[in-house]
């Protein structure tokens, strides 16, 4: 079973940045990505991470944010500049496998992820 691990979490300032990290062990996933959740079980997306390289952004953090993967230890990375408050949350890794039919998405892999346990952000004025 593929377990996954996130770390980089922290506090920042508006304006500021932090990465995130997910490390997958015991396999990788063909579809990954990152969601994030704020006072409540909904999860919304950020970004996701397709074998083929593919990327898709959530509206409210596309120019800001960046998805990237590390080949060689199989990581995952989510760079995010020019912080605000609203980004406050619980980032969570996701994963999933992929029928070469579709498409790496967040609406996608929202249905048939695996998910880490999250790592806190806060971001204050």
């Amino acid at each position: 079973q593929v377990r996954l691990s996130e770390s980089g979490g922290g506090s920042a300032q508006a304006g500021g940045s932090l990465t995130l990290t997910c490390v997958a062990s015991g396999g990788a996933y063909d579809c990954m990505g990152w969601f994030r959740a704020n006072e409540g079980p909904l999860r919304e997306g950020v970004a996701v991470f397709g074998r083929d390289g593919s990327t898709e952004y959530g509206d409210s953090v596309k120019d800001r944010f960046t998805i990237s993967e590390d080949k060689a230890d199989k990581s995952l990375h989510l760079r995010m500049d020019n912080l605000q408050p609203e980004d406050t949350g619980r980032y969570y890794c996701a994963g999933g496998p992929l029928p070469s039919t579709r498409r790496c998405t967040i609406n996608f892999l929202r249905n048939v992820a695996a998910w880490g346990r999250g790592t806190q952000v806060s971001v204050s004025e």
